[in-house]
């Protein structure tokens, strides 16, 4: 799982400032699209001191995944309104306008072999 995890980071560091990515979004890039918990594993794992921007990962749905300690949902949304995203009436961002696709999701795809990723 670890290898998984590093491709995880990897695309992830990759997410401009002021976009998202959802959490299955990345499983499939990373051509496992069955798992996004995996995803949001990886994410909690991560830790908040990492140099992966953790924050710029959601839901498919657009919000923010409340299922870790409580003050990281709060944490993540005010980082990410400091990168310039808002959140509706609804607590979810606008994924048409905030997700970021990667112009060629096959070059990021985890084959258990992360020398072949370019970043």
């Amino acid at each position: 799982m670890a290898n998984f995890y590093d491709a995880v980071y990897r695309l992830v560091r990759k997410i401009p400032r002021g976009r998202v990515m959802t959490y299955g979004q990345i499983a499939t890039i990373l051509g496992a699209p069955r798992a996004a918990r995996a995803v949001g594993y990886a994410m909690r794992a991560s830790g908040r001191e990492d140099d992966v921007p953790w924050q710029r990962v959601i839901n498919a749905q657009g919000r923010i995944s409340a299922r870790t300690e409580v003050e990281r949902p709060m944490l993540q949304r005010m980082l990410l309104e400091a990168e310039g995203i808002t959140f509706d009436a609804d607590d979810a961002c606008d994924l048409k306008r905030y997700r970021w696709d990667p112009k060629n999701p096959d070059r990021y795809r985890f084959e258990g072999a992360l020398d072949k990723l370019p970043f």
